[in-house]
């Protein structure tokens, strides 16, 4: 089990908190199939303190995601501490998380995310700040370092659990290296051996067997799982129920993908409304028919259509279609 503070999850599989991405219709969909802990996509501080209504949206919490981590960011300690604190005192998140490791440029120009890697004097410093104003276990999302010359992942972990941070999950890139190359698990390994909070690993987590051998060579306490579970929450039930029985569950058939989509994008439409829903909706849909053949026009339906109705009709077409050819293919064999 993964123990975060007084916060207890059922297993070691964690959902990553992507942007974009990881709203409560996905979240919940990722904890059916599994995950022991679902990270919230990240919130600006200074958007949570001027209550602007999108931001503020992003903090609900349905309960049957619980345990579940809402993350913040932002680059002044005054701020940081005022937006952890009404998180504290208004949501129903089990975890307070930091974000210290979004590379993108309009984030680290303002002196957030990863930015935070190169001083580990200011991650004690801000980390210890939001530590003393709230109840909530706090944790750190990071990565490695800033680049191949400016790797703290040591010091700034250690930071983290001097100030009394409660977990930390390190992705095994660098900052510059954003989302391309390969994770450094063995910095991963080197973190681990150097604090004695829970470090939960991240990067090229890509099969169940990459999950195990992530826990087996790095020693980390849990797994998060990101890009590998868009439009495949089979990912995080696969890794659950390998990590617990070593057996490895067959993949979802076309049908049941296109089936959870459908619930993906009606629990969207619940969340947001039926066109905002739609159009996010579009990118998701990619997602859940990658691997399938001859998806590229239905894509490039999805991404003309504005209603539920069009989506699904074009979707279980689709997978008529795919269901007869394989039908035939059986036949002929």
């Amino acid at each position: 089990m993964l123990k975060i503070g007084n916060i207890e999850t059922k297993n070691q599989v964690v959902l990553a908190p992507m942007a974009g991405v990881c709203n409560p219709a996905f979240r919940l969909i990722a904890k059916e199939f599994g995950a022991g802990l679902v990270c919230a996509e990240m919130v600006s501080d200074k958007a949570i303190l001027h209550k602007n209504e999108k931001s503020l949206s992003m903090l609900y919490v349905d309960e049957r995601e619980k345990p579940l981590s809402l993350q913040i960011f932002g680059g002044e300690k005054d701020t940081l501490v005022e937006a952890a604190k009404f998180v504290d005192k208004n949501t129903n998140a089990d975890i307070i998380d930091i974000n210290m490791g979004c590379p993108v440029p309009k984030i680290t120009k303002c002196d957030a995310g990863a930015r935070w890697l190169l001083d580990p004097n200011k991650i004690y410093e801000m980390v210890s700040a939001v530590v003393d104003a709230v109840d909530k276990p706090v944790t750190v999302k990071m990565r490695i370092g800033w680049d191949d010359e400016h790797i703290f992942a040591i010091e700034n972990a250690r930071a983290v659990e001097r100030a009394g941070g409660k977990a930390v999950a390190v992705h095994g890139r660098t900052r510059v290296q954003m989302y391309e190359g390969v994770a450094n698990w063995d910095i991963i390994r080197e973190v681990k051996e150097s604090v004695n909070i829970p470090v939960i690993g991240n990067g090229d987590v890509k099969t169940p067997e990459d999950a195990k051998h992530m826990l087996d060579t790095t020693g980390v306490d849990g797994v998060m799982i990101g890009r590998a579970a868009l439009g495949n929450p089979w990912m995080l039930y696969r890794t659950v129920h390998f990590l617990e029985t070593g057996e490895l569950p067959g993949d979802p058939t076309p049908r049941e993908k296109i089936d959870v989509c459908m619930i993906h994008l009606d629990r969207l439409i619940a969340l947001k409304g039926e066109k905002v829903a739609v159009r996010e909706m579009r990118k998701h849909a990619a997602w859940y028919l990658k691997g399938m053949r001859g998806n590229s026009v239905v894509r490039d339906q999805i991404n003309q259509f504005e209603t539920r109705d069009d989506v699904f009709n074009s979707l279980y077409s689709y997978i008529d279609e795919v269901e007869a050819r394989m039908n035939e293919i059986v036949e002929v064999g």
